[in-house]
């Protein structure tokens, strides 16, 4: 018998807890807030709310509100949680029928607990999972909601009316400690303790196959066989950085994990990374760690989200990144940047606990998420590298981490001018089935918690062919990014088919006017600095757009 013995390469989490509020005897004469945090349908639903509880407490008072803050959905500011806490008895919050549309709905239900408020969320069928998660993230693991038979949105008001008609007792008992119908099941992932882990099998292959078998099993694996992170690989991986072993680099979100230099060493190890990764895969930790990120929205939403790398200066060629022909894979000449993406997705399952289908609730999934890194092509573009269009130096390392919802391909053998590749480049950006789209009419992506906010970023990345096209016709990089933004317009009445009239309402009453006018064109980001423009790969006239969720965000490489 052959054991192999693994560090546990999952983080604990910051422990916080909060007591809830105390329940109410009853609702009759209470202030009840109902609180919409905009997603499509939760107005029927709350409207609906009102109608049957003052059916039963003809007493009781009702206000309206909505997050102040975010797109097309929204989130509230402290001080607007004070201000409707003070209002309110209590809270009915909706809703909690997408991931990270449950996880903030939650965060802001444990706003109103403890200022001493009772909540109840308003959650869809699948969506309990993340909602149990979230609440224990934030505090306060015994958080009521009530689970509806399927999600608000893309049901008609007839429908949505029915489903909170069969929740409404359990609402009621959930705001006043009385018993419910049936508790939420929640599914969840294996937590075990100890550091290290042993896997026995008649020899050591199957020892490593009982390691993979069972990480699996425990949720902890992406699907791919794992390297086992065994005390002297993960020892050997820590010789590529000069940080400390216990230093803390992030607080991952959505669950909070603390993840030290040693944790990322023992997932680096899992996904195959080498210990001079170690600088780029830390830097790409800082990077999705970064408020300005919005992780919490990225990592658990419905959407295909995936974060695509992008390595700039000496660091390419030291450490083998690929930056021409299938830089962004298969196969060997990408191992490098295959093996530092599929790190930074296990990290972002073992250390900020994304898992599949309890906090990473996409709706069909994308391979995208298992990996995507690449470097630019610095030595065939004719402008200055990406990042030192940001004002870093040209001898100086970064990484760019940006999260995108997928890409189109960027075909174009014909074209001989800057005009015509652009012409073909927009009707790409222009894409009304995605998300990103005309997104900036519903408002900024925003965390009331670090203040940040963020324009939605497409990624252009031109292969050198193109590139060669650009350069003779003497066009910067600047050139390219109005050109997209005046090209690229879609109209007002087409992008709002998609999008909640009234989050463009409250984020742009002054654009009220557009209404009467619907095929009045736009353009489909907020600005031409959203669209990042990047040379990547080999011949033949073949680049990408990347449709992205928020912009990105960029940190130096901090090389041992």
């Amino acid at each position: 018998m052959a054991t192999l013995k693994i560090r546990n390469p999952v983080a604990p989490s910051v422990q916080t807890r909060i007591e809830p509020a105390p329940r109410v005897p009853d609702l009759a004469g209470k202030r009840v807030g109902l609180y919409w945090n905009m997603k499509a349908g939760g107005d029927v639903a709350l409207q609906r709310v009102r109608e049957l509880l003052g059916e039963r407490y003809p007493t009781a008072q009702f206000a309206y509100h909505q997050g102040d803050i975010g797109a097309m959905t929204r989130r509230m500011t402290k001080p607007q949680a004070d201000r409707i806490a003070a209002e309110s008895d209590v809270i009915v919050g909706t809703t909690a029928d997408c991931g990270s549309c449950t996880s903030w709905l939650i965060h802001d239900m444990v706003e109103f607990e403890k200022r001493g408020v009772a909540t109840v969320a308003l959650a869809g069928e699948g969506f309990e999972s993340d909602a149990r998660r979230s609440a224990e993230s934030f505090g306060v693991p015994g958080l009521s909601f009530v689970v509806a038979e399927s999600t608000f949105t893309s049901h008609p008001p007839e429908e949505i009316r029915s489903m909170v008609d069969a929740m409404v007792d359990d609402i009621v008992a959930c705001l006043t400690g009385g018993e419910r119908g049936s508790a939420p099941v929640a599914h969840e992932v294996t937590r075990i303790a100890d550091e290290y882990l042993e896997f026995s099998g008649s020899d050591s292959l199957r020892a490593l196959e009982e390691m993979n078998e069972k990480f699996l099993e425990y949720g902890w694996g992406d699907g791919f066989p794992l390297y086992a992170p065994t005390a002297d690989r993960v020892a050997a991986m820590l010789t590529g950085t000069r940080r400390r072993p216990d230093e803390v680099v992030a607080h991952l979100e959505p669950g909070f994990g603390i993840g030290t230099v040693e944790m990322i060493a023992a997932n680096a190890v899992m996904a195959g990374c080498k210990p001079e990764h170690m600088p780029v895969l830390i830097a790409a930790i800082e990077c999705i760690a970064d408020p300005r990120i919005n992780l919490r929205i990225k990592a658990m939403s419905t959407g295909t989200q995936a974060p695509m790398i992008v390595v700039n200066g000496p660091i390419r060629d030291r450490i083998g990144l690929n930056s021409k022909g299938c830089a962004l894979g298969p196969g060997a000449p990408s191992k490098v940047n295959t093996a530092i993406g599929r790190a930074l997705r296990l990290c972002m399952m073992n250390i900020g606990h994304t898992y599949p289908n309890i906090t990473d609730m996409d709706t069909i999934g994308s391979p995208t998420k298992y990996s995507m890194c690449m470097a630019e092509n610095e030595e065939q573009s004719p402008w200055e590298p990406y990042h030192v269009g940001l004002g870093y130096p040209a001898e100086q390392s970064t990484v760019t981490v940006h999260f995108n919802y997928g890409y189109s391909e960027l075909h174009d053998f014909e074209s001989h001018t800057a005009e015509a590749l652009i012409d073909v480049f927009a009707s790409a950006a222009m894409n009304r089935a995605t998300n990103p789209t005309g997104f900036w009419l519903t408002g900024r992506r925003a965390d009331p918690r670090a203040e940040t906010e963020e324009k939605e970023h497409n990624f252009v990345i031109i292969c050198p062919e193109h590139a060669e096209i650009f350069e003779r016709d003497g066009w910067s990089r600047r050139d390219v990014q109005e050109a997209l933004f005046k090209q690229a317009r879609v109209s007002f009445g087409q992008l709002m088919r998609t999008k909640e009239p009234k989050s463009f309402k409250a984020s742009h009453p002054e654009l009220a006017w557009l209404w009467g006018s619907p095929d009045t064109l736009l353009p489909v980001v907020e600005d031409p600095d959203c669209f990042d423009v990047l040379v990547v790969g080999a011949k033949a006239g073949r680049g990408q757009l990347h449709w992205g969720c928020g912009g990105p965000v960029t940190k130096v490489i901090d090389e041992a």
